[in-house]
């Protein structure tokens, strides 16, 4: 065999090993990979992570092995925000759960000076709508019993839920008060807790008047009897709820939705955000995630890519608005 010729050989055989290596490499289904939920368990963000991401994902087959689920709480969001932006922003097996929470801050400029543009969004694959909950035997018997101690005794009247002052939960109540004609809007007494879970707890045991928050946040306990739903901020009726009203239907006209999905870290190759995107697109058309969805209050809703990137700038532009226009933000 010639030099010449054994050279082309080992030239056609390296070509051929390194495309098998690239395309097995291309096809491989993420392995090792992690969720991190910004908040402790028992919130929304927990929720992301477990159930559509590690649960509905390793069901499908979509990743290899198990998924890592990491409760990272703080600021609303903004130390896992900062952590993967400062430290893990070229890791490909990261997601994070976020939501219309994590565009309130952004909104608001208050995750230390990084921005939308500092990760990569994914998609989103439902709604959660707003609920405000009291305890069974709370003496607020209707939305309207609530809004009224809040315009009379606002000091007094503690309302707890999963976010940061000035967060997604506590603007559903501050737009809520403002639609009900309370002029004094920083009189609301709005306690924050790292997660819903957390905040949910103060309601149970009586240390709070009502809790803030979304529909997924609420389901077991109002099938176990805990508490009583005053209101879900949601166009229609939901039927894992059954019986409960909009705000609307009381004379009330706000809306929550608090959409779900996750981002990525920003320097991700662009082969594994695609793979990312084709995922949650994945999990969001599964009759998997249609029936947990269904099951835990939440709406149809589905956004992803380039597509998700554009949705989640229009909400920070929002917010930012509906801030200014209450006054929490100059």
């Amino acid at each position: 065999m010639s030099s010449r010729f054994k050279k082309t050989l080992s030239a056609i055989l390296f070509a051929s090993i390194t495309a098998i290596s690239l395309f097995t490499t291309a096809n491989a289904k993420p392995s090792g990979v992690e969720c991190i939920a910004p908040a402790g368990a028992g919130g929304g963000w927990d929720f992301t992570c477990r159930v559509p991401a590690a649960q509905v994902m390793g069901q499908l087959g979509l990743i290899d092995g198990t998924m890592k689920v990491t409760n990272m709480s703080g600021a609303g969001g903004g130390k896992a925000f900062s952590h993967v932006v400062a430290k893990r922003s070229d890791d490909q097996n990261l997601i994070v759960a976020a939501s219309m929470a994590t565009a309130a801050r952004l909104g608001q400029n208050v995750y230390a000076g990084f921005t939308a543009a500092d990760v990569r969004w994914v998609g989103a694959l439902g709604a959660d709508y707003g609920a405000i909950a009291v305890h069974r035997d709370s003496k607020f018997k209707t939305l309207g019993d609530l809004v009224e101690a809040m315009r009379n005794d606002p000091r007094r009247t503690a309302i707890v839920g999963g976010s940061s002052a000035g967060g997604w939960d506590h603007l559903k109540m501050l737009i809520l008060a403002d639609k009900a004609g309370i002029k004094d809007l920083k009189a609301i007494n709005y306690i924050s807790f790292d997660n819903g879970g957390t905040a949910m707890l103060e309601v149970i045991s009586k240390r709070a008047d009502a809790f803030t928050g979304d529909i997924s946040e609420l389901v077991d306990y109002f099938k176990k009897g805990d508490i009583r739903i005053l209101a879900i901020l949601a166009p229609e009726r939901i039927g894992a709820l059954d019986g409960v009203q909009t705000a609307k239907e009381q004379g009330f006209d706000v809306i929550g939705a608090n959409w779900r999905g996750f981002y990525a870290p920003k320097n991700v190759s662009q082969a594994r955000y695609n793979e990312w995107v084709d995922i949650v697109r994945k999990v969001a058309e599964s009759s998997q995630w249609s029936d947990l969805a269904a099951k835990n209050g939440l709406a149809p809703f589905a956004s992803f890519g380039g597509d998700f990137e554009t949705f989640v700038g229009g909400q920070i532009d929002l917010v930012g608005k509906i801030s200014k226009d209450l006054g929490f933000m100059k």
